[in-house]
């Protein structure tokens, strides 16, 4: 699909947490708004989200993350933590 640019304002300690979580993602922030607003998109229009990668271990791992991530038990890492020699 063709891409456009938009132009969002967000406050600035918004935007630098977006920064760092997507250095810290490995992703762009563009992909971040890409995916939440396809999110957003296919729950307003009821579809069920499609299940991007099908591997079973990875749909668990994903499940896993999401429930940590809810429940508050997540551990969070800098980048520097998890990618040092």
């Amino acid at each position: 699909m063709a891409k456009t640019r938009i132009n969002v304002s967000l406050d600035k300690d918004l935007a630098e947490f977006a920064r760092v979580f997507a250095a810290e993602n490995r992703i762009s922030v563009a992909d971040m708004v890409n995916q939440y607003l396809l999110a957003l998109k296919r729950r307003v229009e009821g579809e069920q989200m499609a299940s991007i990668f099908a591997h079973p271990a990875f749909e668990k791992a994903m499940k896993e993350v999401q429930r940590r991530l809810s429940d508050g038990t997540a551990e969070w890492h800098s980048y520097e933590e998890v990618f040092k020699d």
